[in-house]
């Protein structure tokens, strides 16, 4: 099994029979189709599935839980801190890393070990249908990957068109509580509001995902507050918003959930998000 783990060189014929560029702009290449992958991110395992190669992963990292079978894959740690004896343990031909969510000494230290990884950071929507491609292509399986991401492409498309003359509405996507955290208009999450008429009125923050405090939220007098949660259906985090009855989003009822693996994922769930969202966004135009 051969993995060049540098840059992809021009003009130089690949060695094996399968090569992809990864995310980090490395060449990866297998002598063959993968068979044991182990997925180090919830997401990665996501895509895996919706790739066709959902039965070939011998390992998951804690929170892999889409689809139900995923809940079944002997646990290799979680995303912040593998156990790479456990990890190594399952004997992998193909690792699928996460360039933000990994420890990046771990990652190094399989690289050290001559261990085949495809590294993944889909930062924007037509990243998710090149993953797709690019992991059906290593696994052996691009007929179901390649379908799935012309599936994942025509959806986004029509609900591209069905908001494009919408009017724009003003969100703040609150990502976590505590210390309060949101987005910029770098991130995914931005851009699937984007696609419904949203505008983040975090968006020209530099950090993907910057630290705000409550002040300058009620500075920026959102249009709609929209949250995930601890768990697919707990929107309590909204809670917190209601005393500040001055605020649009308050006075408006233009206080949202949508499920947080739904549009938090980079994978085709997006899609399923993205309709929850735009749905939304729609009563805010109504109520005005």
């Amino acid at each position: 099994m051969l993995v060049l783990a540098g840059p992809a060189l021009a003009g130089v014929p690949a060695a094996a029979s399968v090569c992809v560029v990864d995310d980090a702009e490395r060449e990866v290449c297998l002598d063959q189709p993968a068979r044991r992958i182990v997925s180090l991110s919830p997401g990665a395992t996501e895509l895996l599935f919706a790739a066709g190669a959902g039965d070939r992963i011998v390992g998951a990292v804690t929170h892999s839980d889409y689809p139900p079978e995923a809940r079944t894959i002997p646990r290799i740690g979680s995303y912040k801190r593998l156990d790479m004896e456990a990890l190594l343990a399952r004997r992998p031909d193909l690792v699928v890393g996460w360039i933000s969510g990994n420890p990046a000494e771990q990652l190094e230290r399989l690289r050290q070990l001559d261990q085949p990884i495809y590294l993944s950071e889909p930062r924007a929507l037509d990243d998710v249908a090149r993953t797709l491609e690019r992991l059906g292509r290593l696994a052996g399986s691009a007929g179901a990957a390649n379908a799935a991401a012309a599936e994942y492409r025509d959806a986004i498309a029509s609900i591209r068109a069905r908001y494009a003359d919408r009017d724009p509405v003003r969100v703040f996507y609150q990502v976590w509580p505590d210390p309060l955290m949101t987005v910029n208009d770098e991130h995914l999450i931005s851009q699937v509001a984007a696609l419904c008429g949203g505008v983040n009125v975090f968006g020209d923050l530099d950090s993907l995902t910057p630290r705000v405090d409550r002040e300058s939220v009620l500075a920026r007098d959102p249009e709609a507050i929209v949250t995930g949660g601890m768990g697919e259906a707990d929107a309590s985090w909204l809670d917190a918003w209601r005393r500040f009855e001055h605020m649009q989003a308050v006075r408006q009822g233009n206080l949202f959930f949508v499920p947080p693996s739904s549009i938090q994922r980079p994978t085709p769930r997006l899609v399923q998000g993205a309709r929850t969202l735009c749905r939304h966004l729609e009563v805010v135009r109504g109520r005005r």
